[in-house]
């Protein structure tokens, strides 16, 4: 009897050590370079609160596509939200600038994203050429004539390599 479990016990350990080595070679074969996601003040997001990322040195040459990610709650009052997301590319200090409206329930007001009572939405900023060493510093606020806008929690953003 002890045989056979001691058999047992050493096909689990394989099992569960070849599951975590292919889930391991799945998660590094998705093509993401970045992904990260900043709180919000929970009182409200205000206008001048400007959320920074930084993307270290890339490795490789090539066409990204940046996308941003939003979470919010059902407290979030309007059917859509208006992004400013500014990249800054460094070495060569250029600057560049996108506003992202974010359609986040239908004319109906069924919701867009993906959730019960928390949503999540993610929506494409651009796909740029980036060459090798280059490190991006993102900045993203909202562009609403609220001062201070409830119901968004985090706000992400994501590169990813094609």
């Amino acid at each position: 009897m002890a045989i056979y479990y001691n058999m047992v016990v050493k096909t689990a350990k394989r099992m569960a050590w070849l599951l975590a080595m292919l889930m391991a070679m799945t998660a590094c074969s998705d093509g993401v370079v970045y992904s990260n996601y900043e709180h919000t003040a929970l009182a409200g997001w205000e206008r001048n609160d400007t959320l920074p990322f930084s993307i270290r040195p890339l490795k490789e040459s090539g066409t990204y596509a940046l996308d941003l990610g939003l979470r919010t709650s059902a407290g979030y009052p309007f059917r859509r939200v208006t992004m400013i997301v500014e990249q800054k590319v460094m070495p060569g200090n250029v600057t560049r600038c996108d506003t992202v409206t974010c359609e986040l329930t239908d004319d109906k007001g069924k919701v867009k994203g993906n959730g019960i009572s928390n949503y999540q939405y993610v929506f494409h900023v651009s796909d740029r050429h980036y060459r090798k060493g280059d490190s991006l510093h993102i900045s993203v606020r909202h562009d609403m004539k609220r001062e201070i806008l409830p119901g968004i929690t985090d706000v992400g953003i994501s590169l990813w390599a094609y």
